[in-house]
């Protein structure tokens, strides 16, 4: 009786607030900050680089889960972000 009434039961809800839920919602919440932690890091950089000041100040506010992060870095930035080796900073050896 007091069980029902706290709002637990015995069912297995995936998608609840029991054991069930937390272990799926933990992990996808964890990969979901991951993942824009890292798009908005990345485009940060390079928007501070470039001296946009304007795409600094909207990627730091606006959170979109990488959207508008990938989408500046592709499309909108004044450099077109490119993979080879002349964008990699030389670390000092000492």
């Amino acid at each position: 009786m007091l069980g029902n009434f706290m709002g637990s039961n015995d069912n297995w809800n995936p998608l609840g607030m029991g054991w069930g839920g937390g272990l799926i919602f933990g992990p996808v919440m964890i990969l979901l900050v991951l993942w824009t932690l890292y798009w908005k890091y990345r485009s940060l950089w390079h928007a501070a680089k470039n001296d946009e000041k304007w795409w600094f100040v909207a990627l730091l506010v606006i959170n979109t889960l990488g959207i508008l992060e990938i989408l500046y870095l592709y499309f909108f930035s004044k450099k077109a972000l490119k993979h080879n080796e002349m964008n990699v900073p030389i670390v000092p050896q000492g």
